[in-house]
């Protein structure tokens, strides 16, 4: 009798069983709600205190040289507008522009008009001139010729020698030369135009040192030496050798910057001007650790650093002053000669906190067990 009522009732209760179920569910989630649950920020954990593990690598510093490193660009040594001496118009060329040239290649030629005629006439009056003078001088000598007519007669041939001296240099300034060694960068005449004195006549590079010129900071100024040796890696990938040729007394008033000039010897016209170049000026001497740049982060107050443990396991953070880097790595200096890198686990770790530090060796050790027991 009580099998058949239960069996007849098994699922009203199986029912009940279950509302009520989410009944208590839902009210212990509303008890919940009203708990006022409050999360404490982690702080500095005291020694004895559960500590976060890191792992850390103890490495010390090597002697390196420190080098700056900054941006700039590539220019001829020297550029030049050439401009006409002397009227006249255009009757040949004799280079197109890009060709280099040595010192006196013509790059155009003026017309001659009448200056022969005149260079002629100009020495012609210098000979009359000195023959006028020379009778007047014989005549001084017998009295018949006053100081004052001597002088007047040495004054024209003066004059006359100035007007052959001209005479002789616009001939000169008819043909327009390479001022020396280099490339014609641009040519702003053909042949046909008329220049008168003082005209462009075209731009002359000396392209056989090449300057790389970039603008030093303030902080570094006092390592850069005129004289001292240095290095420059182009956008084109070459890397070039040279010397420290200029040094700006003063920065720049906008920048506080100082103006650094590296010669490099371009004899072979290998290398152009106006590229992109990154100087690299070897510096002092100091003691480094090569880490790798994912090793750096960042404090609360957004400077750049790397984070140790020092021998009481107590984390350290050093703001990164980077010596040099390269692509094994960058070298951090300011650090202590021995330091123990945090290299897994910086990032959940604050200045002054207390950690469990595990060493690199050991996790080396312990994964190579491992493996030998898979085997």
């Amino acid at each position: 009798m009580k099998e058949g009522i239960l069996s007849t009732y098994k699922s009203w209760l199986t029912s009940a069983g279950i509302a009520l179920a989410i009944a208590v569910w839902l009210m212990s989630g509303q008890l919940a709600e009203d708990e006022a649950v409050t999360f404490e920020p982690i702080g500095v954990v005291e020694p004895g205190e559960l500590m976060n593990n890191v792992r850390i690598r103890t490495q010390s510093a090597e002697e390196v040289t420190r080098t700056i490193t900054i941006n700039g660009k590539t220019a001829p040594a020297r550029i030049v507008e050439i401009n006409a001496e002397t009227n006249g118009r255009v009757v040949a060329t004799g280079v197109a522009r890009g060709e280099r040239l040595e010192e006196g290649n013509i790059i155009i030629t003026l017309d001659e008009r009448d200056r022969p005629a005149r260079l002629t006439q100009a020495r012609a009056m210098v000979k009359q001139r000195e023959l006028e003078f020379a009778a007047r001088d014989r005549l001084k000598d017998e009295s018949y010729v006053s100081e004052a007519k001597l002088q007047e007669a040495a004054a024209q041939l003066e004059m006359a020698r100035a007007e052959l001296a001209r005479a002789e240099l616009d001939i000169e300034y008819m043909v327009i030369r390479a001022p020396f060694d280099g490339a014609l960068q641009d040519r702003m005449v053909e042949i046909g135009d008329y220049l008168k004195s003082g005209d462009p006549v075209a731009f002359f590079v000396d392209d056989r040192k090449l300057i790389v010129s970039a603008d030093v900071s303030e902080f570094d100024a006092n390592q850069v030496r005129k004289g001292n040796s240095a290095s420059a890696r182009l956008a084109t990938g070459e890397l070039v050798e040279g010397t420290i040729r200029y040094v700006a007394p003063i920065a720049d008033e906008a920048t506080r910057t100082f103006r650094v000039e590296l010669e490099v010897d371009n004899a072979a016209g290998k290398f152009r001007g106006g590229v992109t170049a990154e100087m690299m000026i070897p510096a002092e001497t100091i003691y480094a650790h090569k880490i790798s740049p994912s090793l750096l982060t960042l404090d609360d107050e957004g400077n750049l650093g790397i984070k140790t443990v020092n021998d009481e396991g107590k984390v350290e953070f050093f703001l990164a002053d980077i010596a040099m880097y390269s692509n094994e790595g960058v070298w951090v200096a300011g650090l202590p000669h021995s330091a123990s890198i945090i290299t897994v686990g910086q990032g959940f770790v604050n200045a002054g906190a207390y950690v469990n530090s595990i060493p690199e060796v050991e996790i080396d050790t312990a994964v190579a067990t491992k493996a030998e027991e898979s085997q």
